[in-house]
């Protein structure tokens, strides 16, 4: 037993230094541009084991792929660069689903305002604006007639203009001279964001024909262009205009609020865009809508107005402060 543990032991010795020998020769010889027949049998052996080793790589690669969470689709992608944005919640725990606006943007409407206040035109240019959108009524009136859900997506797609508009100019002209805005620019934008609220609002009541769909697009060109050049010319008769357009606009949606009441349009639950925006109870109508976008119009009403005031004192809107927030 012994003896053929020590036999054993010397031909281990003995092979592993013959090995030795061989590898280095083998080596060497390779190198020197001739390798034998049994170096190229070795060598292929050993690329054999290493692509034995890579596909089981890329096997375990693939098994811990599968196993992974798959990625964000790009319904669940809320943001234009493509980054899922942070989690809220609403107070009662449930998640925030709009990305359009946070919750630190909702807010209850003041539905306690005068909506009866009426700016009497007295000078040209007031009278000029006041007979342009009475003359611009005429045609919404024949061709809605009392479809007040559309004429609503008609009219926020007008009144979101303005307020873009005068803030991107004042924003302008701040920057060339050098010059804070008194919030105006602020005051101004979010007017504009507040009318967007109230189409992506009414767009969940009525939803337009393919037609009410191109009359936007046309009466959105010509007005953007017609109140950026007006806005140009004169700022205090750009004011005076949109003043008078929310005006129509508080009238409209009192039509509206009359036919609700009398039956006429079903007063249906509100949207719940609507809900979460204006911090409505959950039973909300689309009475209570109207009521506070209603509510909304009048409060641009009053800064609008103000604003062409300011003009027309021969003062500047940077260096007047900007109006209460109507938030």
């Amino acid at each position: 037993m012994n003896s053929s543990r020590m036999a054993g032991s010397l031909l281990v010795r003995n092979l592993t230094h013959h090995l030795s020998q061989s590898s280095t020769t083998t080596a060497t010889t390779f190198l020197n541009g001739a390798a034998p027949r049994s170096s190229v049998v070795w060598m292929r052996f050993a690329s054999t084991s290493s692509a034995s080793a890579a596909r089981e790589d890329i096997r375990s690669q693939k098994e811990a792929a599968a196993a992974a969470p798959p990625p964000p689709s790009s319904k669940e992608v809320s943001t234009y660069w493509g980054i899922p944005t942070t989690k809220l919640v609403k107070e009662d725990g449930t998640e925030w689903k709009w990305s359009c606006f946070r919750p630190w943007d909702t807010y209850k409407a003041d539905v306690n305002i005068d909506l009866k206040k009426h700016h009497v035109p007295t000078t040209f240019m007031d009278k000029v604006a006041y007979w342009t959108v009475k003359s611009l009524r005429l045609p919404t009136d024949i061709f809605f007639q009392r479809r007040y859900g559309c004429r609503a997506m008609m009219l926020e797609t007008v009144a979101a203009v303005p307020g873009m508009v005068g803030g991107m100019l004042l924003h302008l002209r701040s920057l060339r001279r050098f010059e804070h805005s008194g919030g105006w620019i602020r005051a101004l934008l979010e007017e504009a964001e507040n009318e967007r609220m109230h189409l992506m609002t009414f767009m969940e009541v009525s939803k337009p024909h393919w037609y009410e769909r191109a009359l936007v697009i046309v009466v959105q060109g010509v007005f953007f262009n017609a109140y950026f050049l007006g806005y140009l010319i004169s700022p205090k008769f750009a004011h005076r205009v949109t003043g008078y357009l929310e005006e129509e606009a508080i009238h409209s949606y009192t039509e509206f609020l009359k036919d609700l009441e009398d039956g006429k349009i079903e007063n249906v639950p509100a949207p719940a865009i609507a809900i979460d925006y204006w911090r409505l109870p959950a039973n909300a109508t689309l009475k209570d809508v109207v009521t506070v976008v209603r509510a909304d119009e009048a409060h641009h009403r009053d800064v609008n107005h103000f604003a062409s005031d300011i003009h027309y004192q021969g003062m500047e809107l940077q260096k007047t402060p900007a109006p209460i927030n109507y938030h």
